[in-house]
């Protein structure tokens, strides 16, 4: 990969500050889209957008709502971007935005270290089903040795 100037895009499988993307690329914009779309069908809580923009908040990041691909191919065009940097998502509706920006825009994913290795693919839906399986192994990890 040889691109001189990237921005990154985050999404919601990526706030935190292990952000493969944003580490490898410190200096580049960087881009955070509410999905209008998502937020709508889904009807997601307000306390969800609270926590999703208070991570933000922690993030060298610009904060857009709207159209996820239109918002990050229209700040890529703003900065003179040659290609787009995220992390992998595992959500299909993420998947689906990196291919339809990577249609207009060269995107890279870079792969960081997964918060915890469950021994199937996560659920997707609500966090509380991914966290009653991934809290034992996340436990395991903790337990002193003998």
């Amino acid at each position: 990969m040889d691109l001189k100037r990237p921005i990154v895009w985050v999404h919601e499988e990526s706030l935190g500050s292990t952000n493969p993307a944003l580490e490898d690329y410190p200096d580049a914009p960087a881009l955070f889209v509410f999905d209008q779309d998502w937020i709508r069908t889904k009807h997601i809580s307000r306390k969800r957008l609270g926590f999703l923009y208070e991570c933000c908040l922690d993030l060298p990041v610009t904060l857009r709502k709207g159209d996820v691909v239109a918002e990050v191919l229209a700040f890529a065009e703003r900065h003179g971007a040659d290609g787009v940097i995220s992390s992998g998502a595992i959500e299909p509706r993420l998947q689906r935005h990196g291919a339809a920006i990577n249609r207009d825009c060269p995107l890279w994913i870079l792969d960081g270290e997964p918060f915890v290795d469950l021994p199937r693919p996560p659920r997707l839906g609500r966090f509380s089903r991914y966290w009653r399986e991934a809290e034992p192994v996340v436990w395991e990890l903790y337990k002193p040795s003998d």
